[in-house]
């Protein structure tokens, strides 16, 4: 998953010969997975235009504070809820001076007050202007409010001139920007998640299964590793792409599932067991293809191992968070669930709604301890995944 997939990022563009690069940032931010649209400047306007800026980002570009269709819905109020982050790159001198005395005189400097976005700066400027005390102490000022400088680079510009002050490069810019979004809230924390469907065989070509995607498994295994956990996957059969910085194990069986998840869990310090495992699977299995001999079939079926319970009732255990997948008495079940397999978390979607059920990339959940019992209204799986590690992040580390 890229590191910015679902974020909406809003790009400024001041008044800077360097604002020739703008198109570039923005393409460097699409390949981290960014919604990227674009509000130029007077002044940016001047070096870079905003047809190119419009095509590369695929969406309209903002220009004026006072346009008459987009302030029908107050729409530099719009795009400033809209945003997940705001980057000026390039920032002038000019641009930074009127931040730190909050004026609101064009719609960039408008939407930096109305927004509650994270926000970056990138100073691009002459090297002299850049040193000078008040542009250094302007500066400094904007980092005590928690906006996040993008350190210019050192080398010729266009002046001529030799020093600190050129735009920081656009892949650098995009990563700054990615990390605006990393935590810290699981750092140090192995975690180990189950995601996937478990596959139980019938005979060489048939089996039991279910509509597991893997989707919110491996959302939280993201949400993990950007809150600074180091993550061990065990998965079924899923539908989505595999978390590159995690490890992963790949099994097909419940069995299979348990023994890979007992294999490590004494190293870990949370538990997460997403996977939708089958519960029973059949007492014998056929060497050969089971013919159409008969209008019906009779199939005996054991149960499997419960692994989330199997990891609950350790000595030692880690940190342990089920799922409960239901479909009516949505609470009382995963209450019953909570108590009877002595986790200490669980997580319960409806999947009766098709919404939110297991092939969607939308969620909506409940999130349960002995103590509380709180709703995460429906949004995608990404964002259910980032706001559920802070729950468990601060219910129960």
């Amino acid at each position: 998953m890229k590191a910015l997939t679902n974020k909406n990022v809003l790009l400024g563009i001041s008044g800077s010969i360097a604002a020739y690069k703008s198109p570039d940032i923005v393409r460097r931010l699409q390949e981290l997975g960014a919604e990227v649209r674009v509000v130029l400047t007077a002044g940016g306007a001047e070096f870079v235009s905003k047809r190119s800026l419009q095509t590369v980002s695929k969406n309209k570009v903002h220009d004026n504070l006072w346009d008459k269709e987009a302030e029908l819905s107050i729409g530099h109020i719009e795009l400033a809820k809209w945003a997940d982050a705001i980057i000026i790159a390039p920032a002038s001198a000019n641009t930074i001076a009127k931040l730190c005395h909050g004026k609101a005189d064009d719609l960039l400097t408008t939407l930096i007050l109305a927004t509650t976005a994270k926000i970056l700066i990138a100073p691009a400027m002459n090297q002299q202007m850049y040193g000078s005390m008040a542009t250094q102490d302007n500066l400094k000022l904007l980092e005590s409010r928690d906006m996040v400088i993008a350190k210019p680079e050192f080398g010729e510009q266009a002046c001529g001139d030799i020093g600190a002050g050129r735009l920081a490069e656009p892949a650098s810019i995009a990563a700054q920007t990615a990390n605006l979004f990393q935590n810290t809230q699981l750092s140090g924390k192995n975690v180990m998640i189950t995601l996937g469907a478990t596959i139980e065989a019938i005979d060489p070509v048939r089996f039991i299964s279910n509509h597991s995607s893997g989707k919110m498994g491996m959302a939280l295994a993201s949400a993990c590793v950007e809150a600074g956990a180091t993550v061990t996957l065990i998965i079924g059969t899923i539908s989505v792409a595999v978390e590159s910085r995690a490890t992963s194990v790949f099994v097909t069986s419940a069995q299979d599932m348990l023994d890979a998840v007992m294999n490590d869990i004494d190293e870990q310090d949370i538990f997460i067991s997403c996977a939708a495992v089958a519960d029973y699977r059949p007492a014998e299995v056929s060497k050969n293809k089971i013919k159409k001999d008969c209008e019906t079939l009779a199939i005996d079926l054991v149960r499997n191992p419960d692994i989330l319970a199997n990891v609950c009732q350790m000595k030692n255990k880690p940190i342990c968070v089920g799922f409960a997948a239901e479909t009516e008495n949505l609470l009382k079940n995963a209450k019953n669930k909570l108590k009877n397999k002595g986790c200490d978390a669980i997580i319960l979607n409806d999947v009766s709604n098709t919404k939110i059920g297991l092939k969607s990339d939308q969620n909506e959940v409940f999130f349960i301890t002995d103590k509380v019992c709180e709703k995460i209204e429906i949004n995608s799986k990404i964002i259910i995944a980032q706001k559920l590690v802070i729950k468990i992040s601060e219910a129960l580390i």
